[in-house]
């Protein structure tokens, strides 16, 4: 039977959540009473959490696995998931249950009212430092005074896509992918639904030093927006100005003034290594979207899979 609802889980180290996750996500989608099936994206784990998924799947065959060849990322393994689901609805989630399965219920309750994106609103996060809670609020403040789409606040992944929703997705085919702004873009009815975050069951969080979050930061700004390179023209407009008003005050010191209060190295040194550090900022932006550019260029795909359980081999 073709499932109405598609769970899909991006995995990765998480083999003590995974019959906790199955338990608790099967117990829902009986009491919502549609047919469901549960995709596990195996992202390269390096404990037996493909193995567990396998057994759940020996178990149950709407559960479904992906397990790639390597770690790929949580954005190409949600996508992956999205490639693999069949239901006319997704749900895309966290493997550790902090997103709980038990909000579910009102998220398809709002896509039956016509809504084609449900998004979880987070009241409170237990369990999170105050180094996340504070860089996360001023992340998502300044990509949505940066980019030309609306991001809803103090959201993650964690929300219910509609199929018109997914395939439009999937029509996008860029390499650095940032799906919290790119469902935002696609448009269609959204809404938000609010809910607590639970800290996780089990395990290690993945995403909580600044080497993770800085790269994630930067693939949500160049991915939808042109503020740093604007930055940087801006940057050079005022150090041109800056510079205009140095050489009209040198130039009156000379001609009015008495003896030479700039004379020495250290103002040069001074000029110069600013100038060189403003030139080494810009190219660096500039840089950072010619990567992606190359990255496009180069075509490769996003993952390859070293194994699957409930889909034929293609």
């Amino acid at each position: 039977m073709k499932p109405t609802i598609s769970i899909i889980s991006p995995v990765y180290n998480e083999e003590a959540v995974l019959p906790e996750l199955y338990r608790r996500v099967s117990k829902v989608m009986e009491e919502i009473g549609e047919p469901w099936e549960l995709v596990l994206v195996n992202d390269g784990s390096r404990d037996n959490s493909a193995q567990v998924i396998a057994e759940l799947h020996a178990q149950d065959a709407r559960v479904k696995g992906v397990s790639f060849s390597r770690n790929f990322g949580f954005q190409v393994a949600a996508t992956a998931g999205l490639e693999h689901a069949q239901g006319d609805a997704v749900i895309l989630t966290d493997a550790d249950l902090q997103d709980p399965p038990e909000v579910y219920p009102k998220m398809v309750a709002k896509w039956r009212e016509g809504y084609d994106v449900v998004y979880g609103v987070r009241e409170s996060r237990e369990g999170e430092t105050w180094f996340k809670l504070v860089t996360a609020k001023a992340f998502y403040r300044l990509i949505q005074r940066i980019t030309t789409i609306n991001i809803p606040l103090d959201t993650g992944d964690f929300r219910l896509v509609d199929r018109r929703v997914v395939d439009a997705i999937l029509r996008m085919p860029e390499r650095n992918r940032f799906l919290r702004g790119m469902v935002p873009w696609v448009g269609y009815k959204q809404i938000g639904v609010t809910y607590e975050r639970a800290a996780r069951f089990a395990g290690d969080a993945k995403f909580t030093s600044i080497g993770k979050m800085l790269p994630f930061a930067v693939d949500a700004i160049t991915g939808f927006s042109y503020f740093p390179l604007q930055l940087a023209t801006y940057l050079g407009f005022v150090i041109a100005a800056i510079s205009g008003l140095a050489i009209l005050f040198v130039v009156t010191l000379r001609l009015f003034g008495s003896g030479d209060p700039l004379m020495g190295q250290a103002t040069t040194l001074v000029a110069v290594l600013f100038l060189g550090g403003v030139q080494l900022i810009s190219l660096g932006i500039i840089g950072e979207y010619l990567g992606r550019i190359y990255d496009e260029v180069k075509g490769r795909p996003l993952y390859l899979v070293d194994e699957k359980w409930g889909y034929e081999e293609r």
